[in-house]
């Protein structure tokens, strides 16, 4: 591939990636491959990740995967095994926001997003856990979960109740599996994201309103996606062995 090779490498691992399609799943996809991963490309929309999959090339494989359906996350750690191995590296990413003020979503809304950002982490790490374990994890110390949160999760703000309350379920439930799976070689830990110019926000962002939201932060500027690509990484290798049940926010001091 024809950019610079990460600094952190995650030579000779298998990663699974939820929300793989877009955003941020699909840029870390491309980051852990040129690092030296295997990678497991998770989302419902086929198309998107088979195209991606075209683009990293052998060391990627696409499966359709929807994260509030426990049966597709089991036969999605069913095909990664049976083409790469046991995945030794999950990145739960998957994610949804419906925004709202609390007095105006529906219930379906706040199932809709408690199920894709919250149900569908646990579940996700939790076959992850099983399968690292059943490989052999207690023994290597290689298993590695990483969650995806957001700074919301320790904000307050208009209209992103249910999400940002998802999202402070995310990190809490990273130091309590961090702790069940510490005696099993399973490193879990969470990058909570600030405001990233991605697909999904690009609209927003170029309204007036996104400018104003840009213009009161401290440094008045989004944080490239390729912020995330250090952490991510680093939580994602060797290199955090000792690091388990952490959480670490990119947000160029958005939340300050």
């Amino acid at each position: 591939m024809p950019m610079e090779r990460p600094r952190i490498s995650l030579e000779g691992r298998v990663a699974l990636i939820t929300g793989a399609s877009s955003g941020i799943g699909a840029h870390l996809a491309r980051v852990f491959a040129r690092a030296g991963a295997k990678v497991v490309l998770g989302a419902r929309r086929v198309d998107r990740i088979a195209a991606l999959a075209d683009e990293i090339g052998a060391d990627a494989l696409p499966v359709v995967l929807d994260v509030t359906d426990e049966a597709s996350i089991i036969a999605a750690f069913d095909a990664a095994e049976a083409h790469f191995g046991t995945p030794d590296t999950v990145l739960a990413n998957a994610g949804m926001a419906d925004a709202g003020r609390a007095l105006d979503l529906s219930a379906e809304q706040v199932r809709r997003v408690i199920d894709t950002n919250f149900t569908a982490v646990y579940l996700t790490a939790r076959e992850g856990a099983r399968r690292m374990i059943a490989a052999g994890s207690k023994a290597s110390g290689r298993g590695r979960i990483v969650l995806t949160g957001s700074i919301t999760a320790e904000m307050t703000g208009q209209g992103d109740s249910a999400y940002a309350a998802s999202k402070a379920a995310v990190v809490h439930l990273g130091r309590q599996l961090a702790r069940e799976w510490a005696r099993q070689g399973i490193n879990v830990n969470t990058v909570q994201p600030g405001y990233i110019l991605t697909e999904i926000d690009a609209d927003w962002f170029a309204t007036e309103g996104g400018k104003a939201q840009v213009g009161s932060w401290p440094r008045r500027r989004l944080t490239p996606i390729g912020a995330l690509d250090d952490p991510m990484l680093f939580f994602a290798s060797d290199a955090s062995a000792y690091v388990t049940g952490a959480h670490i926010t990119v947000d160029d001091g958005q939340s300050l």
